[in-house]
């Protein structure tokens, strides 16, 4: 009896501990599969979003911090970026670089419906920035215009109070990082404007009654910079004062000159544009 009930313990100790060791190696098996799922996850992203790397057949794999990398490339530095990139992932120790380097290697051909992610965010943020400047312009009528961004071309739709409004949208939308075309749809709406009452209320549904302040106009005016092609943001320095604005820095020549000043004064609550300390 009693030997009995030593063994019936023994082994009801020894299937506990069994129990606890394969509960604990599955936990294991299970976090670190989370965690190669993770770093795919961030590698495989970061190709996405790079203008190198996302028209390339790169196919990533993780396993105990090793990652391996396979697929087609047409230059070596593509494949040394490639392996740059996995290397910065964070826990990523060792990466085995298996890709082919072809010099006459073309991505396989897609439908003009079939957008990467990366051509998803660069057409989010093209659409973001191009709502950004016709919302701050003093000189478009941004509450009333739809944009929309497909592979880089941007389409505005809606209605604009003028033909000069409309041409101005036009080339501040193709004045955009990013965009290869824009298909300007406005209509100039020539009826009698809105009361006050209703463009406030209208203002206030697209939250755009914000304080003009001499720090909002120059957030703005640097944004609409940053977000502008042929404007090196970097290079120019904005200081507003009573709604007065002075543009220094160094441009390329006097095109970039012109445009920036444009640029500045499009923004609402700007009276003046100083920009003769901008040199070229």
């Amino acid at each position: 009896m009693y030997t009995k009930s030593r063994k019936l313990i023994l082994a009801s100790a020894i299937t506990l501990v069994l129990a606890s060791v394969s509960g604990s190696t599955i936990a294991d098996m299970t976090s670190q599969d989370v965690v190669n799922a993770r770093q795919e996850s961030q590698i495989w992203t970061t190709y996405s979003l790079s203008p190198y790397l996302r028209a390339n057949d790169i196919k990533v794999s993780v396993d105990n911090g090793t990652a391996t990398l396979t697929g087609t490339v047409n230059e070596d530095v593509n494949k040394d970026l490639a392996k740059q990139i996995a290397k910065g992932v964070s826990g990523i120790k060792e990466v085995d670089n298996q890709i082919k380097v072809e010099a006459d290697y073309v991505s396989p051909a897609r439908t003009s419906e079939e957008r990467s992610f990366g051509e998803v965010v660069d057409d989010a943020t093209i659409t973001a920035s191009v709502k950004s400047k016709l919302l701050w312009s003093k000189n478009t009528d941004g509450l009333k215009m739809d944009v929309d961004t497909h592979m880089g071309t941007v389409t505005l739709l809606g209605n604009c109070d003028s033909g000069a409004s409309k041409e101005l949208a036009g080339r501040m939308a193709q004045n955009t990082h990013g965009v290869v075309g824009v298909d300007n749809q406005l209509v100039v709406n020539t009826a009698k404007p809105a009361s006050e009452d209703e463009d406030e209320n209208e203002a206030e549904e697209h939250g755009a009654t914000e304080a003009i302040t001499d720090t909002w106009i120059t957030t703005k005016v640097k944004s609409t910079f940053m977000y502008s092609s042929n404007v090196e943001n970097d290079d120019i320095t904005v200081s507003t004062k009573d709604g007065n604005v002075t543009l220094s820095g160094t441009v390329s020549n006097g095109a970039e000159q012109a445009l920036a000043t444009e640029l500045a004064q499009n923004i609402r609550g700007v009276k003046s544009v100083n920009s003769t300390a901008l040199i070229f």
